[in-house]
């Protein structure tokens, strides 16, 4: 015969049950922009640890990295220096992650690029603003401006990423481009241009454009925000 479960066990039990159940039960009805943003988390973290209250986990993760878009673009290594965060989660959060930017990217690949700025801006938010390390990524366009490609054609430190004005150029006629965006972000989470971002964004577009490659924009994303040089009148 099967022991029964003590009753402290059992309340225990039904209590998480019930909470699951009535939090999904409200995202179904009003969506996600009505849940805290631990909740939004509890909610991906059901699925990965169904035998654990994970609240406590999701409010240590928000406290940890500052916002559900955060903790999804945290690096693995850092996910698993949380207590109670094995591989398997960790996994499950870095999927979830690749999800959202295939969503955001759809979005962007299905139009003209000039058409759907705010689906670029978005995309790129997505991709990179959260990220610990400076990168940077080229969105390659044809004649009418649709995506031909999205290259991340390096990745540096916490704060400079080295960049090649023939390599971006080079890296354009292969594709047969004829426009650019060129994207970057800065971990510090300001996206103000610094001096070195205007330089290198002047040299490519003065490479580039004999060459009959335009550069549209070149845009800086990090946490606070976004910056875009050809809205400044940087270059």
């Amino acid at each position: 015969m099967r022991e029964a479960s003590p009753p402290d066990l059992m309340a225990g039990e039904d209590h998480r049950r019930g909470h699951r159940q009535r939090l999904r039960n409200r995202f179904l009805r009003v969506g996600y922009l009505a849940l805290e943003e631990y909740e939004l988390l509890e909610l991906i973290l059901f699925r990965s640890i169904p035998q654990r209250d994970v609240k406590q986990l999701a409010k240590a993760l928000i406290g940890r990295f500052g916002s559900v878009p955060e903790v999804l673009g945290a690096p693995v290594a850092r996910l698993l220096e949380m207590p109670g965060l094995g591989e398997a989660t960790a996994t499950d959060l870095k999927i979830v992650e690749a999800a959202g930017l295939a969503l955001a990217k759809g979005k962007v690949s299905k139009r003209t690029v000039l058409s759907s700025w705010s689906a670029v801006i978005d995309y790129c938010r997505a991709a990179m603003a959260f990220s610990d390390r400076e990168s940077f990524r080229i969105l390659f366009l044809d004649k009418r401006n649709n995506l031909i490609a999205d290259e991340v054609q390096q990745t540096g430190t916490v704060d400079h990423t080295p960049v090649y004005p023939r390599e971006v150029v080079k890296r354009a006629l292969e594709l047969s481009a004829s426009a650019v965006i060129l994207v970057h972000n800065h971990p510090s989470g300001d996206p103000t241009p610094s001096q070195a971002d205007i330089r290198m964004t002047r040299e490519i577009a003065d490479a580039a454009k004999p060459l009959g490659v335009v550069v549209h924009d070149h845009i800086i994303v990090g946490r606070q925000g976004h910056a875009s040089l050809k809205g400044l009148g940087l270059f």
